[in-house]
């Protein structure tokens, strides 16, 4: 693991929460719009059941229209050859270069061969096949529609910049996902976010603690909202200052 890699406990800890929960604690440090950062409606989770995947971008770009110049299972070589140059567990981030895709990104056999060499899950501009088979051994995967074969598929480059539902991703990116979609983890920040999300989580049932008691009101409503927005407040002062 290098620098930018998280503790194992911390990436734990992130796997307790939802992506809409880690979006939710990211606006609080104001480091970025609240409307970047995250995967637009494109990329879709294959596996809605599953819990949240944390995992670091293993990159490549893809193609499926044209035949590959050699053997094109060598790719899925090299690029399991190339996993030590992530901090930690890596996800497979695919960016397809064929407009419209014509063919899976990935099916059975790569995800089994990834998720033998570490792999926590997959994302793919493109789309997916072997659903009933990849669901049977628990790898999440995201895509962008489902294609039933695999064409002349491989990957083109390794470790580059790519674009999945309209964000750019770079090699060593921070990711969680879950069935609400996928967002960036920006690293300065990754460790204080695993620590303060229980705390934002806390902050939010003071107002639905409120609305599940007996007889709420607007106004119980409001004193609700206003004494969760000072906690929230407070939290966010607080990791903006830490962070100077």
């Amino acid at each position: 693991m290098n620098e930018l890699g998280l503790s194992q406990a911390d990436l734990d800890l992130l796997r307790k929460f939802d992506t809409p929960t880690i979006c939710n604690v990211i606006e609080i440090f104001a480091l970025q719009p609240r409307n970047v950062g995250y995967m637009d409606s494109r990329i879709k989770a294959c596996f809605p059941e599953m819990p949240p995947m944390v995992g670091y971008a293993a990159t490549a770009t893809y193609r499926g229209a044209a035949p590959a110049m050699g053997d094109v299972y060598a790719t899925m070589d090299r690029q399991v050859a190339r996993f030590g140059e992530v901090p930690g567990p890596p996800v497979l981030v695919y960016q397809d270069l064929d407009m419209p895709s014509v063919a899976a990104t990935f099916g059975e056999v790569m995800c089994s061969v990834f998720q033998a060499f570490g792999a926590v899950g997959l994302v793919t501009s493109g789309a997916a096949r072997d659903l009933d088979q990849v669901r049977g051994i628990d790898f999440p995967a995201f895509s962008n529609g489902v294609i039933c074969s695999h064409g002349y598929g491989h990957a083109v480059d390794l470790h580059v910049p790519v674009q999945a539902g309209g964000v750019t991703v770079h090699p060593g990116d921070l990711l969680h996902g879950d069935c609400n979609g996928v967002t960036l983890i920006p690293h300065q920040i990754a460790s204080e976010v695993a620590q303060v999300s229980a705390e934002f989580v806390a902050a939010e049932e003071i107002v639905l603690d409120y609305v599940k008691g007996d007889s709420p009101t607007p106004e119980g409503v409001a004193a609700a909202r206003a004494e969760y927005a000072s906690v929230v407040e407070k939290l966010s002062a607080r990791v903006q200052a830490k962070g100077r």
